[in-house]
């Protein structure tokens, strides 16, 4: 018994030190900068992976969502002028070009631009570099870009509440399939927005939190789909709690959200945050091997690559919720997952997307490294 716990941790590095996570942060800042597009963008349709991805509107969906995570990062960690300069194109660029069009009759991408401009951009409003009155003109077209994103997302969310980014080949307006974790997404960007006074649609922001609390599993998993009457499926399924890994961290944190800010009863408790977690690292082995892989949910479970910094990203925001003791455990562990596939040029990537992998996968990571730090985020005096 001894000699097997004397091997399983030396097989387990040890967690990075808080200075590493701090460089990690730094580096992969400088590789958005050193790729950021002359219009204010992150990500691009060069390198395509394949001819079937070749609808425009599809990368341009891409390119606004990747460019939300990347605003994020910035404000989350960014500390210089160069950082900040960034920040300001790439704003200035979702103001203007958030409002993407509907790729085709069942590519519905346009939603994962809706709900990443959206974050970024109710961030971005709250955020203190544009607080003073010399940035009220950007501050005017962030909000109206904002009201036209939640205009957006009504005239999307199907009839169960939720949202979704394909749907069967028809010609219908409204899709039909929505996910928890895309429905998730929405409901922290649109309680964001309810923050700010924005005019936020009570009933329906309700009917996407129903959707995701009917997705919630007894065992504390949550099923892919938004289904009336959801199951685990078989064992081998990705609705089970291996496959659900990063979909238990975001639809927690949403329905955590919804029970403070608007007295939804969702039964997530502070117990439940803790244990989402356990399972997530627990488990991490089922995210690891889809890492790369160039098949969408090939891995065990199902599980993609795609999946992995997105839910480490939101994992980051459960830990803060937690007490002291918990957030420095769990820190030290997502410290160690997101590092050890930063590159040499300070890059991050989960899954191969002509060029907005890396920049998504940097978006993600960094600001993930910098939530789950003790200390308060850097900002503009």
């Amino acid at each position: 018994m001894i000699a097997a716990l004397l091997l399983q941790a030396a097989a387990s590095p040890a967690p990075p030190a808080e200075a590493q996570a701090r460089d990690g942060i730094a580096r992969g800042l400088e590789y958005l900068l050193s790729v950021q597009e002359k219009d204010g963008a992150f990500g691009h349709w060069r390198r395509p992976e394949s001819e079937f991805w070749s609808n425009l509107e599809s990368h341009k969906s891409w390119q606004v969502a990747t460019t939300g995570l990347a605003c994020m990062a910035l404000m989350d960690a960014g500390s210089t002028d160069a950082h900040w300069a960034a920040l300001d194109r790439a704003v200035d660029h979702l103001s203007a070009r958030a409002a993407v069009k509907r790729p085709s009759d069942w590519d519905v991408d346009n939603v994962w631009g809706y709900v990443y401009g959206l974050a970024a951009l109710t961030q971005a409003s709250a955020f203190p570099r544009y607080a003073d009155a010399g940035q009220e003109p950007r501050r005017a077209a962030m909000r109206a870009m904002g009201e036209a994103l939640l205009e957006k997302l009504w005239k999307y969310q199907t009839p169960s509440g939720g949202w979704s980014y394909y749907d069967d080949e028809t010609l219908a307006y409204r899709p039909s399939w929505a996910t928890s974790f895309t429905t998730a997404v929405a409901v922290l960007g649109l309680l964001d927005a309810r923050q700010l006074g924005w005019k936020v649609d009570a009933k329906r922001l309700q009917r996407a939190v129903a959707a995701v609390q009917r997705c919630r599993m007894p065992n504390g998993a949550y099923t892919y789909n938004v289904e009336t009457f959801p199951s685990l499926g078989s064992l081998e399924n990705i609705d089970q709690i291996k496959g659900s890994l990063s979909r238990i961290q975001v639809c927690n944190l949403a329905l955590w959200r919804a029970q403070r800010e608007l007295g939804i009863d969702s039964g997530i408790t502070e117990e439940t945050l803790r244990q989402g977690l356990a399972y997530f690292f627990r488990e991490h082995r089922f995210l690891d091997v889809a890492l790369k892989r160039p098949i969408p949910h090939e891995a065990y479970y199902y599980n993609s690559g795609y999946f992995y910094f997105f839910g480490h990203y939101y994992a980051a925001f459960v830990i803060q919720l937690l007490p002291e003791a918990d957030r420095r455990h769990f820190a030290t562990l997502l410290w160690r997952e997101i590092l050890k596939l930063q590159q040499k040029d300070g890059s991050m990537w989960d899954f191969y997307m002509n060029s907005y992998g890396k920049p998504y996968g940097v978006g993600f990571g960094v600001s993930a490294l910098r939530r789950s730090l003790p200390a308060p985020a850097p900002g503009p005096e």
